[in-house]
């Protein structure tokens, strides 16, 4: 596990590239903080599965263009 004890922090975590690279960080021992747009659901899917692999997870609903975004996670 080359990420073991790592927090990646990823955008679009909820579908495509985003919940890919979400899911091969977990795999590889990272706990995941996301963000994606708008759709709950789906991140709700991707965290659960970040879970199943033993990993933490959390993730936030924003628009990262916004600049209060930046807070989101603090």
């Amino acid at each position: 596990m080359m990420l073991a004890g790592q927090i990646a922090l990823v955008t679009g975590g909820s579908r495509g590239i985003g919940r890919a690279t979400a899911l091969a960080f977990a795999t590889e021992g990272a706990d995941i903080a996301f963000c994606h747009l708008d759709d709950n659901a789906k991140a709700a899917e991707t965290a659960a599965e970040i879970g199943a692999l033993g990993r933490r997870a959390m993730h936030r609903s924003l628009d990262v263009a916004d600049t209060a975004a930046t807070r989101a996670f603090a």
